[in-house]
């Protein structure tokens, strides 16, 4: 049986969602962040398109048409929506689908927007049915439908909007309406980063930070950072801990790949919690299948939370398969974890037999 262990994925060093770590101290995220298109690194179609649609809206003098960004989180959908707004030359406004409430609440945003102003909404497909009605006459007609009174004296009134941009960014763009995604002109995918990317960021972060780093150690925390700007500059503060404390100071090959060993990060960028999820799928249910809740009670986790927070990565590496009868791991898990492969095919591939079938 495996061992019983408590996972805390919220404070997981390589989650990709933001956490109050990341905004704490003289060296939060918004630092670190670029300012134009020309610092962002990566992501070159989407920069590509949005740099034609930058200067098209320019020479027209008007506003960039609405944009939905979506993709994983920590990809930098805000970052980019900063730069639009910082490129036009307008205000930016934030705020994000849970905080807006009431319909009101969105009515007095939109109302108080001058000409060509950007206004971002994190966790777009969050929104409020009632709430995210008030938006489509204010993305189409850059207008606000309100009813003033009750019964039968009730009366709709229309009061004109300035000009702006919606930037809409979302984890999950299969849960947005049909309405509201078809009133965005342009939808942006942003796609993980390349070791590469990765490691441009972590030179670029080290020398915001006046980090003193070289390239095989920046290489070293970016092929860790599972493809994810967010959790490559927050390995690298990290790292920046061990250099200065057990080094001197500099961040080299050797100085990462230590600090990162004993963060119990590997070569792929498992930590403890997804090596544990493997071990425990292969010791204790013979390499699968196991079904989601079943997993999620050995572990002690929700199933929910494994499916979000801890497959979608086990996943892209191949390690995990999800089959109808549950979740199995790969012959690629077994290796990485230095495990003996079993002889039985079903139990590294999840393929079920025929008399299973029938069962």
């Amino acid at each position: 049986m495996a061992d019983y262990f408590e996972p805390d994925f919220e404070n997981r060093i390589v989650s990709s969602s933001f956490s109050e770590s990341d905004a704490r101290g003289a060296d939060s995220e918004n630092t670190l962040r670029p300012k134009t298109l020309a610092e962002y690194v990566g992501q070159s179609a989407v920069k590509e398109n949005l740099s034609v649609s930058l200067e098209a809206a320019k020479l027209r003098r008007e506003p960039l048409d609405h944009t939905l960004l979506y993709g994983p989180p920590g990809l930098g959908k805000t970052t980019l929506a900063a730069i639009l707004a910082n490129e036009m030359g307008v205000q930016f406004r934030v705020t994000s689908g849970p905080a807006i409430e009431k319909p009101g609440d969105l009515a007095a945003l939109l109302s108080s927007l001058n000409e060509g102003d950007v206004l971002f909404i994190d966790e777009i497909h969050r929104l409020n049915r009632a709430v995210e009605e008030i938006l489509y006459p204010a993305m189409e007609d850059f207008a606000l439908d309100i009813i003033i009174g009750t019964g039968p004296a009730a009366r709709s009134i229309r009061l004109p909007l300035e000009k702006f941009t919606l930037i809409g960014a979302t984890t999950r763009p299969g849960q947005l309406s049909a309405p509201l995604r078809d009133r965005f002109g342009m939808l942006m995918r942003l796609e993980l980063y390349t070791p590469e990317e990765l490691g441009a960021i972590v030179k670029r972060s080290a020398g915001i930070l006046e980090i003193p780093i070289d390239d095989a150690g920046a290489n070293e925390i970016a092929r860790r950072s599972r493809g994810t700007p967010r959790i490559a500059n927050r390995l690298l503060k990290r790292v920046r801990d061990f250099a200065q404390v057990l080094g001197d100071g500099v961040i080299d090959e050797k100085t990462a790949n230590k600090a990162l060993e004993r963060l119990e990060i590997d070569d792929l960028g498992l930590d403890r919690i997804d090596r544990k999820l493997l071990s425990a799928i292969i010791h204790t249910f013979s390499g699968g299948p196991v079904g989601l809740e079943t997993l999620g009670a050995t572990i002690g986790e929700e199933g929910v939370t494994i499916e979000d927070v801890y497959e979608p990565y086990l996943l892209q590496l191949g390690f995990l398969n999800r089959t109808p009868r549950g979740r199995c791991v790969t012959k690629l898990a077994y290796e990485h974890l230095g495990v003996p492969v079993p002889e039985d095919p079903n139990a590294s591939t999840g393929q079920v037999s025929l008399e299973d079938a029938e069962a």
